[in-house]
């Protein structure tokens, strides 16, 4: 997955079960969507963590995402600008996000990371 973008910014968090369903349906058909409209965006992708093993110092390690958020979107950004245009701020109030959504997640994190290989 070669990024297309200098920068990545990643959303992180759970959600509260009751809301799960809500929570995808919104941020696949809503959120997402809008977000990708802005000058500055690229692609955007969702992930969910997972438990796994692997193979370091010829022992195997399990690696757990216990206490780290369960849900991921990572979009791909021009510059970090982006994030704080005005464009960015209406669209993340776009939609059943801010009501229905935003107030049932927990455990958020923001991440942005600068690429640095390949230049």
């Amino acid at each position: 997955m070669a990024p297309k973008s200098k920068y990545l910014f990643i959303a992180s968090m759970d959600v509260d079960p009751a809301k799960e369903a809500l929570f995808h349906e919104v941020y696949n058909t809503e959120h997402c969507p809008e977000l990708g409209k802005i000058a500055g965006v690229g692609e955007i992708t969702r992930f969910e963590a997972q438990a796994f093993q692997v193979l370091i110092g010829g022992q195997t390690q399990t690696i757990s995402p216990d206490g780290q958020p369960r849900f991921h979107a990572m979009y791909e950004i021009e510059s970090p600008e982006v994030l704080s245009s005005p464009a960015w701020g209406e669209a993340v109030e776009l939609g059943r996000w801010p009501e229905q959504v935003r107030p049932y997640t927990t455990n958020r994190r923001h991440t942005l990371l600068r690429l640095t290989y390949p230049e």
